[in-house]
């Protein structure tokens, strides 16, 4: 595999890009959903999809907010893991349904309901918007190559 990346991040290629999705970033991040929550999906999302530069960020991210070594390292095994909340594990419920949506066709009854019990609607749009986002930006990197840790 190449060691440098393949072009410049479209976002950063394509004028307005990247402010837009900043700009969906911002409206996500004014719903209210806790952040640790919006940091674990973002992270989960980000290792299923196998981009580095985004699990190296939002991995950074949660260790900054004070997460500790233990959550952080399970995120992965989140649901043999006793150290999240069972809104959290409705969260990366939903965010492996919606990461993977060509493998099962749709977010099943189940996980929606399980979310819908601990969110309010406006937290549900965020995490919507939070899963889905980060989905692009990791299709994005895998797709050019981004480099971990490497300044845009």
């Amino acid at each position: 595999m190449s060691r440098s990346p393949r072009m410049k991040n479209p976002a950063l290629v394509l004028p307005g890009a990247m402010k837009a999705l900043t700009d969906l970033t911002k409206a996500a991040d004014q719903a209210g959903l806790p952040k640790v929550t919006a940091d674990l999906v973002l992270l989960r999302a980000s290792q299923i999809n196998g981009c580095s530069v985004c699990v190296d960020m939002h991995a950074k991210d949660l260790r900054k907010a004070g997460e500790s070594d233990e959550r952080l390292f399970a995120v992965a095994a989140w649901r043999e893991a006793p150290y999240f909340t069972d809104a959290e594990r409705a969260a990366l419920s939903l965010a492996e349904q919606v990461t993977r949506i060509a493998d099962d066709g749709q977010v099943s009854d189940e996980v929606w309901d399980e979310v819908a019990d601990h969110y309010s609607e406006a937290e549900l749009a965020a995490l919507i918007m939070t899963i889905s986002t980060v989905n692009l930006w990791n299709r994005l990197n895998a797709t050019t190559r981004q480099i971990a840790g490497a300044a845009w």
